[in-house]
């Protein structure tokens, strides 16, 4: 609990709009219709982009997301003003604030990169339409749109973070900065242990990076299964940076201080990626599973419309449930203790400093994890035992071989993966605790996605195939 000396802000008033109690009624219902015709207007707008073939063009997909945007954006003000209005009720809790006002600048930011990124498809159009269908190709606007969301999700974090540190009265006794313990190894061992991890980390981004250069420049390797395989190279560079910089730069100064802005980010990011990670590999499964389960309807099912929204679903989920995680620990303090046993900002360590109740973060987790784990892990699980019972029913050795084949590297990922969750947090040990989920965590941070290019380059025909294809074209241009 809170100490009684902290003047903790629970809630705050909003005003609402400068109008009289006689006029209440007729504003209400005039932004009511204005907010209807909104969220009818812009989901008629999504329903014809996607029935008909003939608006299925650059144009009216970024204008089927900026309808999407427009609808949230409004529905992030608008319900809550008229509530206010109905209930004569002013009162908002503080972190539905926070999260109205995050939501607010997330939308809002999309909604002015999507008008500049349509203004650059109109100039394309006008100015160059004999190259526009080139120019203007599938990738370049999933490019364009992630990027705006990507960049859209960054900057409503960062003013969140930094807005629920000022929130935070200055007589409250909350740490501006914690200590990060790092790895439990002796001082003498840091140089040797710095080389080691400056490797791992090289060959991680290198050999990732490799497989989203290799898929990208052969065109052999431009299907469904290696489109998320790409997605999940990004990924895996990107949750290694979040933590394993930050640990080499503190092995090499000592300085184990982190910021508590700069420790929320790098929690955020963490969740972020990791739920990314989990969720491209039950996409991964079920890809592979209408690859086997059902070879000739394949390119029907898997097409780039399907492949492209169960990505863009995994990113805005992840982002979501991190943003949960994030909002409900802004409202912690902590007191006495700033001292992680950890090398990075992991929740469950901040919650243990926090001196506030954590309830809620408990119920987050839990019900977040829930939907971040345990679903796609069921739906990996269906799938493998759904293709088991496909091969079992025509059991032959060619069958066997080819599901292994194709399964083979997937599967490894999967075991990896898992397999060092399941050891940190559904089999515990009291003995060392500390020491093991350390231990454990640098498995999945560190390990895993090292591991991951060097399992889908031995393991898989097609990929060793486009890097042998790779090395003779740079062989014959470095003549």
């Amino acid at each position: 609990m809170r100490p009684e000396n902290q003047s903790h802000m629970s809630e705050f008033l909003l005003l609402g709009l400068p109008i009289q109690p006689g006029q209440q009624s007729m504003f209400f219902a005039l932004f009511l219709g204005v907010y209807l015709t909104t969220v009818l207007g812009n989901l008629l707008i999504l329903l014809l982009i996607r029935l008909d073939p003939r608006l299925h063009t650059p144009m009216y997909f970024f204008l089927s997301h900026l309808a999407l945007t427009d609808v949230s954006f409004s529905s992030v003000t608008v319900p809550k003003m008229l509530i206010n209005m109905q209930t004569q009720d002013q009162s908002i809790p503080y972190a539905e604030c926070i999260a109205q006002m995050y939501f607010f600048l997330l939308f809002g930011c999309i909604d002015n990169l999507l008008l500049v990124v349509m203004a650059y498809d109109r100039y394309m159009a006008i100015c160059h339409p004999l190259h526009y269908t080139t120019i203007m190709r599938e990738e370049l606007c999933m490019f364009l749109l992630a990027g705006s969301w990507f960049l859209s999700c960054v900057i409503a974090l960062s003013h969140t973070i930094l807005l629920a540190q000022l929130m935070r009265r200055e007589n409250q006794s909350s740490a501006s900065e914690f200590l990060l313990l790092g790895l439990p190894i002796r001082p003498e061992q840091q140089g040797m242990f710095f080389a080691l991890f400056l490797g791992m980390y090289l060959t991680t981004v290198l050999g990732n990076l490799l497989i989203i250069l290799l898929i990208r420049l052969d065109p052999r390797l431009h299907t469904s299964m290696y489109f998320f395989l790409s997605h999940l190279a990004l990924t895996d560079v990107s949750f290694s940076s979040v933590t394993v910089p930050k640990m080499l730069i503190n092995m090499q100064t000592r300085d184990q201080s982190i910021p508590y802005a700069g420790c929320v980010t790098q929690m955020y990011f963490f969740i972020f990626f990791g739920c990314v990670d989990n969720l491209l590999l039950a996409v991964m499964a079920y890809d592979r599973y209408v690859a086997i389960c059902h070879p000739l309807h394949y390119t029907t099912i898997m097409r780039g419309n399907l492949c492209i929204s169960l990505v863009a679903v995994s990113w805005i989920f992840s982002c979501s449930s991190a943003m949960s995680h994030t909002l409900s620990l802004a409202r912690l303090s902590f007191c006495a203790d700033n001292t992680i046993p950890h090398f990075f900002c992991d929740l469950a360590a901040l919650l243990k400093l926090s001196c506030s109740d954590t309830s809620l973060n408990e119920l987050v987790i839990f019900t977040v994890g829930a939907l971040g784990i345990i679903i796609p892990l069921t739906g990996i699980l269906v799938s493998y035992v759904r293709i088991g019972v496909s091969i079992l029913k025509v059991p032959s050795t060619k069958g066997i071989y080819k599901a292994l084949s194709t399964c083979g590297s997937h599967l490894s990922v999967v075991f990896l993966f898992y397999g060092t969750i399941m050891v940190l947090y559904i089999f515990p040990s009291s003995n060392n605790s500390n020491d093991k989920d350390i231990i454990a965590s640098v498995m999945y941070t560190v390990v895993t996605p090292m591991l991951n290019p060097f399992i889908y380059s031995l393991r898989n025909r097609d990929m060793k195939g486009a890097l042998g294809r790779f090395s003779r074209r740079e062989i014959f241009f470095s003549k």
